[in-house]
C-alpha cells in the first residue's frame, strides 16, 4: 500500500472510532431527532444535527475557498445528475429508515452495543447497495439515470450564486455563512439544548469528523501516482464495500470507507463495554425482522440511487452545498415524513406477549 493510502485507511478508521464513540454516547441520529422533534416535542437531537451541518459545512467551505481540498472531485458535485433518481433514492432511504428503526450508521453503533436485529440491518443494507450499484438492479438504476441525467451549468449553491456575478470565493462564503449561520442558530435558539453539553459537543465532533474525512482523503492521503477518491463519512457504499470484503479481501484493498465502518463497529463495542452499556438484544417477532429486512433493503437501493444517506448525503453532500445533495436530502426528510406520520405511518410493533394477550381477551369475548 502507497504512503498516500496508508495515511487513508488509517484516517478511516480513526474517524470511524471516534464516530462510534460519539454515536453511542449521544444517540446522534437523524431519525431519532426528527421522531423526538415531531412526536414527543422534544428537539435536542434533531439541534445536534442542525449543529453538526452547521459546523460541517462551514469547516469543509473554508477548506475548499483556501484550496486545501479539491471538494469538486468528490461524487456529490459531478457534472451531470439525474435529480428524479436521486429523489426516488431519497424517498426509498427515508422510508426504509423509519423500517428498520434507523440508517445504516446507527445500524453499525448499535451492533457494537450488542443489538442483532442491527446486524441483519447491516447484512441486507449491504447486499441491497451492492445489487443496486453492481448486480441485477444495477442495469434498471443505469437506465433510469441515462434517461433523466441533466448537465446544469450550476452544479452546487456557490457555483449558482456566482451567476450573479460574485466571484467563486466570495459565493462560496456568502452561502456557507447564511447557511451554517442559520443551522447554528437555530440548534441554540432551545433553551433546553444550551444545558446539554453533551449534545453541543456531539454536534461539534460530528462536524469536524466531516471536515476531517475530506483533509485525510483529498490532503493528507493525496496521491498523484495512486489516487483515492475524495470522500468523507457516508455508508450505504461503504457498508456494500465491507460486505464484499469479508467474503473476498483477497481480490479487494481496504479503502476509507472500509476502514471507517469497521472503525465506527469497534469504537461502539468498546464504548460499550467500557461505559456498561453492552447487551444481547434481538427480534421481539417474525413480523419485527420481516419490516427489519424491508427496511433494511429500501435503504441500501434507495441510498445507492440517492448517492448516500443521512450521513452521506444529510451531512457530508450538504457540507460541499452540491444542488444534487439538497435534492437528495429533500426526498430522504418526505420519506422519513411519511413513515413517522399521515396515512403511510409505519405502525408500532405491538409485543409478541401483549399480541397474545390481546388474542386471548378476544377469544374469551
Amino acid at each position: 500500500m502507497q504512503d498516500g493510502g496508508t495515511i487513508v485507511v488509517v484516517s478511516g478508521l480513526l474517524i470511524g472510532l471516534a464516530y462510534g464513540a460519539i454515536g453511542l454516547l449521544s444517540g446522534f441520529c437523524l431519525l431519532s431527532g426528527l421522531r423526538g422533534w415531531w412526536a414527543d416535542g422534544d428537539s435536542r437531537l434533531i439541534r445536534t444535527f442542525a449543529l453538526a451541518l452547521g459546523v460541517a459545512i462551514a469547516a469543509t467551505q473554508l477548506l475548499a475557498a483556501g484550496n486545501v481540498v479539491d471538494i469538486g472531485k468528490s461524487i456529490y458535485l459531478q457534472p451531470s445528475f439525474s435529480a428524479p433518481l436521486m429523489f426516488a433514492g431519497g424517498l426509498l432511504f427515508g422510508y426504509g429508515m423509519v423500517l428498520s428503526n434507523g440508517c445504516g450508521s446507527r445500524a453499525l453503533v448499535l451492533l457494537g452495543r450488542g443489538n442483532l436485529r442491527s446486524f441483519v440491518v447491516v447484512i441486507v443494507l449491504g447486499i441491497s447497495a451492492q445489487m443496486t450499484l453492481k448486480g441485477l438492479i444495477a442495469p434498471g438504476r443505469i437506465a433510469v439515470l441515462q434517461a433523466t441525467q441533466a448537465a446544469p451549468k450550476s452544479v452546487s449553491l456557490p457555483a449558482l450564486l456566482s451567476i450573479f456575478g460574485l466571484s467563486e470565493t466570495f459565493a462560496r462564503m456568502i452561502a456557507a455563512s447564511v447557511i451554517a449561520g442559520a443551522l447554528i442558530i437555530f440548534a441554540f435558539a432551545h433553551a433546553p439544548f444550551k444545558r446539554a453539553w453533551g449534545q453541543i459537543a456531539a454536534g461539534i465532533a460530528v462536524g469536524l469528523l466531516v471536515t476531517g474525512g475530506w483533509l485525510a482523503t483529498g490532503y493528507l492521503g493525496a496521491d498523484d501516482f495512486n489516487p483515492a477518491p475524495v470522500t468523507s463519512l457516508t455508508f450505504i457504499a461503504p457498508i456494500a464495500d465491507s460486505v464484499q470484503y469479508a467474503m473476498l479481501s483477497t481480490g479487494l484493498s481496504l479503502n476509507f470507507g472500509i476502514a471507517m465502518v469497521g472503525g465506527v463497529f469497534a469504537g461502539s463495542l468498546v464504548t460499550s463495554l467500557v461505559t456498561g452499556r453492552f447487551g444481547w438484544e434481538g427480534f421481539t417477532s417474525p413480523r419485527h425482522m420481516l419490516r427489519s429486512i424491508g427496511g433494511a433493503a429500501l435503504m441500501g437501493a434507495g441510498g445507492a440511487m440517492a448517492y448516500g444517506c443521512s450521513i452521506g448525503q444529510g451531512l457530508t453532500g450538504l457540507s460541499t452545498l452540491a444542488l444534487a445533495s439538497f435534492v437528495a436530502v429533500g426526498g430522504i426528510l418526505l420519506g422519513t415524513a411519511a413513515g413517522l406520520r399521515g396515512v403511510l405511518r409505519v405502525q408500532p410493533l405491538v409485543p409478541a406477549q401483549d399480541a397474545r394477550v390481546t388474542m386471548q381477551d378476544g377469544q374469551a369475548r
